[in-house]
């Protein structure tokens, strides 16, 4: 099947260009194509194609890769140009930097894609370390003269632990003040992995500010405002995206520095981590974007449009996107903005209702004794391999080491339920008032408190 190219005006005049191939899930890259190289420990693989936009083509856990592939462009001979035979753009997929607010009014916005240097030209990488203790690599743009600005990020996967410290910087090139945001924009595959269509359980959270800018807690900048993928849930302060192959775009002042998006079905979640600077103003009002590739209707030139005949015609691709706060730059100056991407299993059909450095809970920590005995229930996704502790908690603050060490792993869901039978036999004193569980990373170093709760007394 030829790939297809579908024309999307999104201002008055002005057109982006969308190249999309065949439905289904797309083909992890191999050592080799497009020059690639690859980043991996235990647990991730990390396929980096600098000759492409710089882009991370490929995040896998385990055996589970996440990035959407275009399957029409796999192993592709990028053209020397950048773009498409008649300039438009080649959309391989996978992870990369774009400047932000996205726009074609004015020169303060992006007018991309198609880009040729930023989004499409080839990166200079330098690799920095490869000690598998710390590997590291540095990738550079080439100089951009319409946003004035060169690209660098530097990716870092250290062993034990699925998450990727990426720190992405952005440098003034230009004679005069440039100011951008730095957009780190991640396509994911939401297509069925085992048959025909999209993912029916694929899902982002983000939560919500409770001083939010936007009247609904969230603003639908793309698409018509009631689409039903855009599901906020008002009483958890949780913004909830379900994939439904609709198109539509939507934007999330969110303060809190994460954003997941789960494979359900799989049970699989991949998380963003920043810092949030509530003093400094951002791109489009927004921290965190959804972009739902898909059929549908959306407005613009003032009336109501249809977008592909079949779903087939659109790729299965959900984009989960966070983006810096502007960087006003001075000639020379550079600004830059550190995240990580973490990732771990989860129990399959379970939502994400809150993440930390260390893990992402599906559902809260509790604990209650009835009877005597202590029963645990939660369930988590953890981003280090190692183990974790069980302390009892008095009221003066006081720990006792209840269960010393329980293995745990990012590939595998920690089930709370499950360590309840490890405590049948466990006297419980009446001093002990919380439960609290340490994360122990694998060279036996206490990373930080998982969680904690308090102790419920049944009789």
């Amino acid at each position: 099947m030829n790939a297809k190219v579908i024309f999307i005006s999104l201002a008055a005049g002005a057109f982006a260009v969308l190249t999309v191939g065949c439905a289904g899930q797309a083909p992890t890259p191999k050592a080799g194509q497009w020059n690639d190289k690859i980043l991996e420990n235990d647990l991730v693989e990390l396929h980096i194609v600098p000759r492409i936009g710089g882009r991370v083509m490929q995040y896998k856990l385990a055996d589970h890769p996440f990035f959407w592939v275009n399957p029409e462009l796999v192993n592709a001979e990028p053209p020397q140009s950048g773009l498409g035979p008649d300039g438009e753009w080649l959309n391989y997929g996978g992870a990369k930097l774009w400047p932000a607010p996205q726009g074609w009014d004015k020169d303060e916005q992006w007018p991309g894609p198609p880009d040729a240097v930023l989004d499409a030209g080839p990166y200079a990488m330098e690799v920095l370390s490869t000690d598998p203790a710390e590997q590291a690599v540095r990738l550079s743009s080439a100089e951009d003269r319409r946003s004035g600005i060169r690209f660098s990020r530097v990716i870092t996967l250290r062993s034990g632990t699925t998450c990727v410290q990426v720190d992405a910087t952005m440098t003034n090139i230009d004679d005069k003040v440039r100011r951008w945001g730095i957009w780190d924009h991640i396509q994911f595959d939401a297509a069925n992995r085992r048959g025909k269509g999209a993912n029916k359980n694929l899902w982002a959270y983000c939560p919500l500010n409770p001083q939010s800018r936007f009247p609904k807690g969230y603003d639908v900048q793309y698409g018509l405002v009631n689409n039903p993928s855009f599901k906020p849930d008002y009483e958890n302060a949780m913004m909830r995206v379900h994939y439904r192959h609709l198109v539509g775009k939507a934007g999330v002042d969110s303060t809190a520095g994460w954003v997941a998006t789960v494979d359900a079905t799989a049970g699989y979640a991949f998380v963003h981590r920043f810092e949030y600077q509530p003093d400094k103003p951002y791109p489009d009002n927004s921290s965190v974007e959804f972009w739902s590739n898909g059929t549908g209707q959306f407005a613009a030139w003032g009336k109501i449009n249809t977008q592909g005949e079949t779903p087939e015609d659109i790729p299965f691709v959900l984009e989960s996107e966070i983006i810096s706060p502007y960087a006003r730059l001075e000639p020379g100056e550079h600004y830059t903005f550190s995240y990580e991407w973490c990732s771990a299993r989860i129990p399959k059909k379970s939502p994400v209702v809150s993440c930390n450095n260390l893990c992402v809970a599906c559902r809260p920590f509790v604990a209650e004794l009835k009877n005597g005995k202590l029963s645990l229930g939660g369930a988590y996704g953890v981003f280090y391999e190692g183990s974790i502790r069980f302390s009892l908690i008095d009221a003066e603050g006081k720990p006792t080491i209840l269960l010393k060490s329980v293995p745990v792993s990012p590939v595998k869901p920690v089930d709370m339920e499950r360590i309840s039978a490890l405590l049948a036999r466990k006297k419980i004193p009446p001093s002990a008032v919380r439960v609290a569980v340490d994360l122990i990373d694998k060279n036996g170093k206490t990373l930080a408190q998982l969680a904690e709760t308090k102790i419920t007394r049944n009789r």
